[in-house]
């Protein structure tokens, strides 16, 4: 599989921005969940939403819970990240990931760097 972000950027404090991470590839027929990651200057990096390959169970960080929605693209094969009400502290990249299976390890995008200004 191979994942390919999209959407980053430098946003004012509470604007919005889209993430989209689109995934191709024969064994993508075979994923079984998505995520979006971040990792900001200095800190681990720390997932931040997820969602199954089907649209289901939709989860999210305590810190983003409210502001950011998951969802899938079933037409492009991809997971979007719509994150609203951005903060200085959401800066940091951006990382979309997929696992193969419910034990396999994360199969990770290019980063996309998102900028918050205040």
């Amino acid at each position: 599989v191979q994942l390919q972000a999209s959407g980053g950027g430098l946003v004012q404090d509470g604007a919005s921005r889209r993430l989209s991470c689109e995934a191709s590839g024969r064994s993508v027929v075979g994923i079984y969940k998505s995520a979006w990651f971040r990792q900001a200057p200095g800190k681990e990096r720390a997932e931040v939403a997820s969602i199954a390959w089907n649209g289901r169970n939709p989860h999210y960080d305590e810190s983003v819970k409210g502001r950011f929605t998951i969802s899938r693209n079933f037409a492009k094969n991809a997971v979007d990240l719509q994150m609203n009400n951005l903060k200085p502290e959401d800066t940091a990249i951006y990382y979309c990931a997929v696992t193969i299976g419910s034990h396999a390890p994360w199969i990770w995008g290019q980063g996309t760097q998102v900028t918050v200004s205040s």
